[in-house]
């Protein structure tokens, strides 16, 4: 099959579908790859590295990917009516993490019209045999290690205890809201760090993996269950009230906060108030992994640093896993690669031989099948935009 890799355009994306190591075994596969010029270069991949990989680097006019059977994207934006999109033809597969919880509706449009198939790779199934496929599993590790990175190098503080000649230095207080991947891998990195680190989850699941890190669990008297994709359950209103009360304390006590709770689809849910960053000491740092779906912090402003009045430093990073451009393709692609491979043993490509479309990984992730919409917050998302 025809495989091709696109630029990614989008805002502060500088990431890359397929990184040369990937390519390389497709190619040996005898899939053939092309690979736009300059795909791969802010994620520290050059053209001629594609070649020895095996891809055709081909110059971006507007019918470069018209040749394609697949392509492959992160979170590619250009589905405007001129872009390479537009030249695709019926039944072309797209495969990326297209949000059909959050991207904009009408990014979908020209994918409706062309009778595009569409993989979207942010809703593959949280199950064993999907694990090497988890692309939101390996974005969120390299979201919550960088969180941590912007804590100690923000937090005007050593983070570690140092005992010197002219006496002893004690460690910075790190408290991580969500003990999810991103979360868990925030607690491990500034536990290497030297940090005294503290968690909160409203899942009592993950105290175990917590504090097999090296960190306490903060237990307060909220709990819920978590769903089928290891998310913890939305809290009731009154309940998160009581949420945000218990926190105050341990939220003003802490150097660094990094806040990691997400609910999909909908906006982040609000743990750190203005009133609690009010009571937190000058020079603290929260960090808000939410900053995409609004933030955790009430004063948080995706994209920016504030510094607050009383001087508490609020990072909101957007496509925070960009910062760490060349890990992160290399994880996605290598989760991509998995993907593929399976969808080839499911009979993709295979003449006269159609997907299993009862199986679980192709059914959670196909999106769109020639120009049908299959899933249903995405069609019901549709309808509203257009009535």
């Amino acid at each position: 099959m025809i495989i091709a890799v696109p630029r990614e355009r989008g805002p502060r994306e500088r990431r890359v579908s397929l990184v040369p190591e990937t390519v390389a075994r497709l190619t040996k596969l005898n899939h053939q790859v092309l690979v736009e010029e300059g795909a791969g270069i802010e994620s520290g991949f050059s053209d001629q590295h594609y070649r020895d990989a095996g891809a055709e680097i081909v110059k971006p006019d507007a019918q470069w990917m018209k040749p394609a059977d697949i392509v492959v994207t992160v979170q590619n934006t250009d589905f405007g009516p001129s872009s390479p999109y537009a030249y695709l033809r019926p039944g072309t597969i797209i495969i990326g993490m297209l949000g059909p919880l959050s991207s904009p509706p009408e990014t979908f449009e020209l994918m409706l019209q062309n009778k595009l198939t569409a993989f979207s790779m942010d809703a593959i199934p949280r199950i064993s045999r999907a694990q090497s496929m988890d692309v939101l599993s390996s974005m969120s590790t390299v979201a919550g290690y960088r969180a941590a990175l912007i804590g100690a190098e923000q937090l005007p503080r050593f983070f570690p205890l140092l005992m010197t000649a002219a006496g002893t230095i004690t460690p910075a207080h790190v408290l991580v809201l969500g003990a999810g991947v991103a979360g868990l891998q925030a607690i491990a990195t500034t536990h290497r760090l030297g940090a005294v680190v503290q968690a909160f989850d409203t899942r009592p699941v993950v105290r175990e993996q917590v504090e097999s890190l090296g960190a306490s669990f903060l237990t307060l008297e909220i709990q819920t269950q978590q769903t089928q994709d290891g998310y913890a359950q939305a809290l009731a209103e009154d309940l998160h009230q009581q949420e945000i009360k218990l926190l105050s304390k341990p939220v003003a006590e802490a150097d660094v906060v990094i806040t990691t709770a997400l609910i999909p689809g909908k906006p982040a849910p609000l743990l750190v108030t203005k009133e609690m960053v009010a009571n937190m000491r000058p020079g603290s740092v929260i960090v808000d992994l939410a900053a995409e779906t609004g933030g955790n912090c009430e004063l948080s402003r995706p994209g920016e640093r504030t510094v607050t009045d009383n001087g508490v430093i609020i990072e909101a990073p957007l496509n925070i896993t960009s910062q760490l451009a060349p890990h992160a393709s290399q994880l996605y692609s290598r989760n991509v690669f998995n993907f593929l491979t399976h969808l080839f043993s499911m009979g993709l490509g295979q003449d006269g031989k159609e997907l299993d479309f009862s199986d679980e990984i192709v059914a959670r992730t196909m999106i769109l099948r020639d120009g049908q919409i299959l899933h249903d917050v995405l069609a019901k998302r549709m309808t509203q935009v257009r009535s």
